[in-house]
């Protein structure tokens, strides 16, 4: 997540022109011409606490036959992202009440976690209590990072950099599973956002990385090369024993790793890291016309014969970074001729999605919106609709927006619009202000039209819940930060400050009914006002819900 920010962060401020850039002689010069994508000139040196660890030193049983590596063409200066802004808005009276108000809940979760749960994964914000769910090896620390330096938190950042470097991937922690996507998104991810800030530049920062990298690598140490989505360290490491694969695993396994992996590669020059992710997505482009909904991948495949026979099709858990990393890598890789693979698959995957997943949400106000429902391919062919709104899904917003601008598809830059509009409209129609993490809706009979009819609506399960929600599945509300997200995108790419507003009222709201103790709560049932808290805050609820308001333009 963290790295995946500062590469949107990146990619919205970039005002360069389609055309080609000189190839770099070095990285100060790519760094220079903010170009982003480049690889090394010579390989990256790691230190001997990074070649003479365990898991460099461990035995690769099934290497690959040969190393897929990135092409070495000259990267392209990609299109405008961001709206021309004629002047920041960084010292405006609003704007610097917004940033003190996020810097204050920031300092707090933070302060409490320093205090609280020092080096573990995160703080309990109810209690102050700790908990190790992702290893324990710092999830919070390592994901909040960049945000240190967001805020202009210099010291606390070096004193946070310290501690990260003192976390020992080498030693993993007993009888404990590790999912390879949360660990590559929080720990790879925020080590690689840490390094590439601005003035960091910390080496040790990037064998960090390296040794989450290394191994990471383990779990594609098999005969079909696909990563086991959960597996044990310390049993592979040190007793050598395999993983046992399962016959599911979740597309987000496969789908997930290709920016951080490609990444790590980019900077070090070691292409085993390339090649173990670009595998992923040469089987995922082999097999996208082969699924029961030709055009997108099921939300599960069997991991035994690699085949993606699943029948259930969404943009949501189990798949939804899947889809946004593939528009991801076209700038990652430069717009070279090895992106191009993305982008045919992003856009085939969006056209597919327009057709049979959003559908616009009849209610009881005017609402021109669109919600991104689940799809289910019967054993018949034909396809039922699951109209259920997933707060996962609203990074499609933001997504399609940075998609519709960077091939230039005006018609995906207005089903932005919609879907991030959708988001706030269940946002607003929640008891508490706040949408559910799953909420089942009645579908408009037809999109352009669609007045609100209470007897469909009571037929379609209406009643139990207030409109327009037929049915509530999960009421809670996990502190995912979605919903900003995509305002944060769709402000930054069309320049309207409807959007700065819209996310400052749901801020404030998140904030008026997560505040606690030790940091932000998630809720148990947002249908309720108040909404009760639970004692749980996840490592990127801070730093995701923050960065809207602090990344500068």
């Amino acid at each position: 997540m963290t790295a995946a920010w500062l590469t949107a962060a990146w990619l919205i401020q970039m005002a360069v022109h389609e055309t080609e850039a000189a190839q770099p002689n070095d990285t100060e010069t790519c760094r220079n011409q903010r170009c982003f994508p480049y690889t090394p000139s010579r390989p990256y040196k790691p230190s001997s606490n990074v070649t003479q660890s365990k898991w460099r030193q461990k035995i690769i049983k099934h290497p690959p036959t040969h190393i897929l590596e990135i092409h070495p063409e000259k990267p392209k200066l990609l299109r405008q992202i961001q709206f021309p802004f004629a002047h920041p808005d960084q010292t405006s009276e609003v704007s610097k009440k917004r940033r003190e108000a996020v810097t204050e809940t920031f300092m707090r979760a933070w302060t409490a976690y320093k205090q609280e749960a020092w080096l573990k994964d995160e703080v309990q914000p109810m209690t102050g209590m700790s908990n190790n769910q992702f290893g324990g090896w710092g999830a919070t620390l390592i994901d909040s990072l960049d945000t240190l330096w967001i805020f202009d938190m210099k010291d606390e950042f070096q004193e946070a950099v310290d501690a990260a470097l003192t976390v020992d991937f080498n030693n993993p922690p007993d009888n404990k599973d590790i999912s390879i996507f949360e660990t590559t998104i929080r720990f790879l991810g925020g080590l690689l956002s840490a390094y590439e800030l601005p003035g960091c530049r910390d080496t040790r920062v990037l064998d960090k990385a390296i040794e989450v990298g290394d191994m990471l690598y383990h779990a594609f140490d098999n005969p079909n090369r696909t990563p086991i989505g959960k597996w044990d360290p310390k049993m592979v490491l040190l007793d050598g024993i395999d993983p046992t694969p399962p016959d599911k695993e979740s597309l987000v396994s496969i789908g997930s790793l290709t920016m951080e992996f490609t990444r790590l590669s980019q900077l070090t020059g070691d292409m085993r890291y390339f090649d173990a992710v670009q595998r992923l997505t040469n089987i995922l482009e082999s097999q996208q016309y082969t699924t029961k909904l030709p055009g997108m991948w099921p939300l599960e495949y069997s991991w035994h014969e690699v085949v993606f026979d699943g029948n259930e099709f969404g943009l949501g858990a189990n798949g939804d970074s899947s889809y946004e990393y593939l528009l991801k890598m076209y700038p990652l890789l430069g717009g070279i001729s090895q992106a191009t693979q993305y982008q045919r698959m992003y856009t085939s995957t969006i056209e597919k999605a327009t057709e049979h997943n959003f559908f616009r949400p009849m209610s009881p106000t005017p609402a021109d919106v669109l919600i991104s429902g689940k799809v289910v391919v019967n054993k018949d062919g034909s396809t039922t609709l699951i109209t259920e709104s997933e707060h996962l899904t609203c990074f499609l917003g933001g997504m399609l927006a940075l998609g519709g601008k960077l091939f230039l598809n005006a018609s995906h830059i207005d089903t932005a619009a919609k879907l991030t509009q959708g988001c706030v409209w269940a946002y607003e129609s929640s008891p508490s202000g706040i949408m559910p993490e799953n909420g089942k809706l009645a579908q408009c009979p037809s999109p352009a039209s669609c007045p609100w009819d209470e007897r469909l609506w009571k037929q379609r399960g209406g009643g139990s819940y207030k409109p327009p929600y037929t049915h509530v599945r999960d009421a809670r509300y996990l502190l995912r930060p979605e919903a900003l997200e995509s305002l944060f995108y769709m402000y930054r790419i069309t320049g309207e400050p409807r959007y700065q507003d819209m996310a400052w009222s749901m801020y404030e709201t998140i904030e008026r009914h997560t505040k606690a103790t030790f940091g932000n709560a998630e809720l148990s049932s947002v249908m309720a006002d108040p909404p009760p808290q639970r004692d749980s805050m996840q490592s990127f609820c801070e730093a995701d819900l923050a960065h809207p308001f602090r990344i500068p333009r």
